[in-house]
């Protein structure tokens, strides 16, 4: 998948509500072999479907519809990643901060330098591509989570909270042989190298996806472990 994804045609969207704008910046995107994606408003650009692909916008501050920080606030609100790059034509400092506090890759004044604008396309698309491949990742990384069965979810979260072969036996009720069995299993369905890997993976996935045991040792070791921003 990020093989495909990579060799993608990058796709940059534009809103703006002055077309000679729109017609200029889709010459100059075609131009580096991207593809333009243009609006006029911000509600045009919402209904547009985005696929999953290196993607960025390029959006003009005062629309007449949804101005461009309500657009970034709405992106935001929806969990989109997708970087953004303020343009205006009469830009004040307070609506710069708000938009590069919010996250914004850029804002650029009007008439705008194409080489300082093809820049900040570059580091967006890059940005895109790097949060693509980490959604990717976390995919794969659920689908084989989901593959384990219930006593290799409790197994996993016993072993990577710190308990040992024998004692997680013993929470669990089964033979220390049978928690062996299960923890090679989960080894080698979770693709872990070693058991270092294996408690990175379990951090990756959060205490959400592996704190499936009945043992509130087991639950507080696990914890105690993980960033204090998975808590």
């Amino acid at each position: 998948m990020r093989s495909a994804i990579s060799s993608a045609t990058p796709i940059v969207f534009v809103v703006d509500d002055d077309i000679s704008v729109r017609e200029s910046l889709e010459s100059l995107l075609l131009c580096e072999g991207w593809q333009p994606e243009t609006f006029a408003t911000a509600q045009e650009f919402l209904i547009q479907p985005r696929p999953v692909v290196p993607s960025c916008l390029v959006l003009d501050v005062s629309l007449p519809d949804l101005d461009g920080l309500d657009l970034q606030r709405r992106l935001g609100s929806e969990g989109s990643d997708m970087p953004i790059m303020f343009i205006t034509g009469r830009g004040d400092v307070a609506t710069s901060v708000q938009a590069m506090k919010a996250g914004a890759v850029e804002f650029l004044m009007k008439p705008l330098e194409p080489n300082i604008l093809l820049d900040a396309i570059r580091e967006s698309l890059d940005r895109s591509r790097m949060a693509i491949a980490r959604e990717s990742e976390m995919c794969a990384l659920r689908a084989r989570y989901a593959s384990l069965t219930r006593r290799e979810r409790q197994v996993f979260a016993l072993v990577v909270s710190g308990l040992l072969n024998k004692q997680a036996a013993g929470e669990l009720g089964i033979s220390e042989i049978t928690v062996k069995a299960h923890r090679r299993q989960v080894m080698q369905k979770m693709q872990a190298k070693s058991f270092a890997d294996l408690v990175r993976i379990a951090t990756r996935l959060g205490p959400h996806r592996a704190l499936n045991s009945t043992s509130s040792a087991g639950v507080a070791l696990w914890r105690k472990q993980l960033p204090a921003s998975c808590h």
